[in-house]
């Protein structure tokens, strides 16, 4: 009986001290961004989302609880992230400067377009790291080829792994795949339409060119970017140009609402030199959000919702 007793208080000592260890330190995670290597000892608790598509990432990936800040939105929020979006504290609805950010004590800038690290405005990654502060930049602004929708998985895995939920994100990857496929396949023998995308501009349009993102919704939907040829993701073009290519649909990026969408369509149809496009005579027009077309986690679930305007009889 003593050698039980004694076995026995053995047994819970021992259990006493392996549940006062402490935890296990999560593993280091380095990732290339842009020819840059930034190592991650820790997962980051203190970040700011500069421009509104890093920040959704975050959302989509269940990471709201790490987000202490954002500057700069386009668009309304996804309704599913609606909630977690809005209490999200604003910096700007503009550029922030590199004092506003700092004020935020962040330890992860998740910058959306080079301009988050702009030298001139006092924003560069290079004073950001000399203030302690690591900084991520999407992925689309660092390639010089055509960017594709593998390039949004692969920015969702190299967060994931920042982050160490990898889980979420092949999880919200296969759900985006399943979308597009959806899309794909109801699309799928239809005559492309052509496609003239109109962002703004009004003695020239700036429009969606043949790198980007938005130039793979277009094609997946099944249209075809008028302006597929001009190997840059932006570009300004004459309406000469629109009137040549003579685009059945114009796709509308919008950024400020519903009365800005109208405003530009009205511009479109008071401009005489557009009168012979078949898109202006025949009023055809579509929409997308600017977050729609960037690299985060709207451009997958984009292709349905153009499809549906490009080819309604297939996508009902």
């Amino acid at each position: 009986m003593r050698v039980r007793a004694l076995a026995l208080v053995v047994l819970l000592f021992s259990a006493g001290c392996t549940s006062r260890q402490p935890e296990a330190p999560q593993s280091a995670v380095t990732v290339e961004n842009c020819g840059k290597q930034i190592a991650f000892d820790r997962v980051p608790q203190r970040v700011v989302g500069y421009y509104q598509h890093p920040t959704e990432i975050m959302l989509a990936l269940g990471l709201r609880d790490k987000l202490i800040g954002m500057a700069y939105p386009d668009n309304d929020p996804l309704p599913k992230y609606a909630n977690d979006y809005q209490s999200v504290p604003r910096i700007s609805d503009k550029d922030a400067s590199f004092e506003q950010v700092l004020a935020k004590t962040p330890d992860l800038v998740y910058g959306g377009y080079d301009s988050a690290f702009e030298d001139k405005s006092g924003r560069s990654r290079d004073a950001f790291a000399g203030a302690g502060i690591k900084t991520y930049l999407s992925r689309e602004e660092c390639l010089d080829r055509p960017v594709t929708m593998d390039d949004v998985y692969e920015e969702l895995r190299t967060v994931g792994r920042i982050f160490q939920v990898p889980d979420r994100a092949d999880a919200l990857i296969a759900d985006m795949r399943a979308s597009i496929t959806r899309a794909t396949q109801r699309v799928g023998g239809a005559e492309p339409l052509k496609v003239f995308v109109y962002d703004s501009g009004e003695a020239t349009a700036y429009t969606a060119a043949g790198t980007g993102i938005g130039n793979e919704i277009i094609k997946l939907a099944g249209g075809r970017n008028v302006f597929a040829d001009v190997q840059k993701d932006w570009a300004d073009v004459s309406w000469e140009q629109v009137l040549q290519r003579a685009p059945d649909v114009i796709v509308i990026y919008d950024y400020f609402g519903t009365p800005a969408q109208d405003k530009k369509i009205e511009l479109l149809l008071s401009k005489p030199e557009l009168a012979g496009v078949p898109a202006i005579s025949n009023r055809r027009f579509a929409r997308l959000t600017l977050q729609d077309t960037v690299l985060g986690v709207r451009a997958p679930y984009a292709v349905e919702n153009l499809a549906a305007q490009l080819h309604p009889d297939r996508m009902r």
